[in-house]
């Protein structure tokens, strides 16, 4: 599988601004947790350099989201960063579509042992 430094352009600014972009239309609390904040925060940070595959990448913002670094949408926070890195990808439209759902529901902890397998057989396709 091919490796890329998917986070080098994903600061921690945008993670948080991403969350805030998700809290503000349901008027749910934006702010950092004092459990997993600042541990989130400098995984992100520590990892934004860091080569990985599309399933690796996928995992980490799963990871993030257990961290549970702010007081809501933690989940959708990780997913839509992970499916807009997904968006990137010269890949036809309609596989583009999937894998951005079933990297959604990996991050999110949803997804099925059927949907795991079916992104990284996805993953592996691709090179």
């Amino acid at each position: 599988m091919i490796a890329r430094t998917w986070l080098a352009h994903v600061s921690w600014e945008m993670v948080v601004w991403q969350n805030e972009q998700l809290c503000r239309p349901k008027n749910a609390h934006h702010g950092p947790t004092s459990d997993g904040h600042s541990d989130c925060k400098k995984l992100w940070e520590e990892s934004q350099t860091k080569m990985m595959t599309l399933d690796e990448m996928v995992d980490f913002c799963r990871r993030c989201h257990r961290l549970a670094p702010f007081t809501n949408y933690n989940g959708n926070t990780f997913s839509a960063i992970a499916r807009a890195l997904i968006g990137t990808l010269e890949i036809p439209d309609e596989k583009a579509a999937l894998a951005r759902s079933l990297a959604g529901h990996i991050v999110a902890g949803v997804a099925s042992d059927e949907e795991v397998r079916a992104f990284r057989k996805f993953c592996e396709e691709l090179g």
